[in-house]
C-alpha cells in the first residue's frame, strides 16, 4: 500500500479520504519487513497488544463502521464469536497472509461503500452511538482510531527493531 501524502487544497471528501488511506498506509508501512514472530510480539505483559493484532483489529473496524453500519450489513466478527472488538488484539495464533489478507478485504469494501455514497452526509445508525451518524464522522472516527494505534504501531515497531519515524 503506497502512502501518499494528502492534498493540501482538495475538497472536503477527497481530504478526508485521503486522510483515511494516509493513515492505513501507515499501518502497513509499520509493519513491512518484519517476520511473523516480530508481528505477533507483544508490547508487555499482561497486554497482548502487538503490531499484527492492530492489523486484526483495524479490519473489524473497518467491518464495523462500513459495512454492518453504514451499508446495513449483518455480518459476524472476524475473530470473535461474542461481538468483542478487543478479541482481535491477541494475534498469537495468527500470521501476516490472515491479517492481511482479512484487513485488506475490508479495506477494499470500505472504499467501495465510500466511494458509492452519494454525499457525505449519508447517514446510518450506530448502535454503540445509539443515534444516526454521516459518513463524514464515520471517516473522521476512522482517521482518529488509525491516528491513535498508529502511534501504538511506533512504540511496537521501535521495541522490536529500533526502527523510528514514518
Amino acid at each position: 500500500m503506497e502512502r501518499i501524502s494528502p492534498p493540501m487544497r482538495g475538497d472536503e471528501r477527497e481530504t478526508l479520504r485521503a486522510y483515511l488511506d494516509y493513515h492505513r498506509a501507515t499501518l502497513a508501512l509499520k509493519c513491512e519487513g518484519l517476520t511473523d514472530e516480530q508481528l505477533r510480539r507483544a508490547s508487555m505483559p499482561p497486554s497482548t497488544l502487538s503490531l499484527l493484532g492492530l492489523v486484526r483489529h483495524m479490519a473489524e473496524v473497518e467491518r464495523h463502521w462500513f459495512r454492518r453500519v453504514l451499508n446495513g450489513e449483518d455480518l459476524p466478527h472476524l475473530w470473535s464469536d461474542t461481538h468483542d472488538f478487543q478479541a482481535a488484539y491477541d494475534a498469537c495464533g495468527s500470521g501476516r497472509a490472515e491479517a492481511f489478507a482479512a484487513w485488506e478485504a475490508e479495506v477494499a469494501h470500505a472504499r467501495r461503500i465510500e466511494a458509492a455514497a452519494a454525499s457525505l452526509d449519508v447517514a446510518a445508525y450506530a448502535p454503540g452511538w445509539d443515534e444516526e451518524a454521516s459518513l463524514r464522522l464515520l471517516m473522521l472516527h476512522l482517521i482518529h482510531e488509525y491516528a491513535r494505534h498508529n502511534g501504538h504501531a511506533d512504540f511496537l515497531r521501535e521495541a522490536i527493531d529500533g526502527a523510528t519515524g514514518a
